[in-house]
């Protein structure tokens, strides 16, 4: 019974910090969310005109 309990609240926690970080990382965007981000020198501009 404890081990379900706790084999429960493991993935409810799981979920809710992955739910969490989704919306982190939606909230900043498109280069938020891109994989070059790091290396990327068009400061997304380019990215965003192309969004609207």
């Amino acid at each position: 019974m404890i081990a379900s309990i706790l084999i429960g609240l493991l993935i409810f926690g799981y979920a809710g910090f992955t739910l969490y970080k989704f919306i982190k990382k939606s909230k900043e965007g498109v280069c938020g969310t891109c994989s070059l981000k790091k290396s990327c020198n068009s400061k997304c501009s380019a990215f965003q005109d192309e969004t609207r």
